[in-house]
């Protein structure tokens, strides 16, 4: 489709970056991956807001996160669809 942006990050605003990536690692697990101390210190979305629209490296960390816990996302749907596929069932009077 011509015309058509490739860029994941498209029409994603930092505040649903961050809500998914809180509701995917937990708070706990998001301070473990980028231990800044919005998300080990009393984290909430308001200040890590806040802070991430005024650190451009910070920011950066939290994009390339969302980026790979989206692949994360896909392989584990491929691996389940694989898992899902019926196997060809197979003649046993032919063998």
């Amino acid at each position: 489709m011509p015309g058509q942006n490739k860029d994941p990050l498209h029409g994603k605003t930092l505040q649903m970056i961050l809500e998914h990536l809180v509701a995917f690692y937990g708070w706990d697990e998001l301070g473990n991956k980028i231990n800044i101390k919005c998300f080990t210190d009393k984290p909430s979305i308001k200040s890590s807001l806040t802070f991430l629209r005024k650190t451009p490296w910070a920011k950066a960390k939290v994009e390339s996160l969302y980026l790979y816990s989206l692949r994360k996302e896909q392989w584990a749907a491929e691996k389940k669809a694989s898992k899902e596929k019926p196997v060809d069932s197979v003649d046993e009077a032919a063998l």
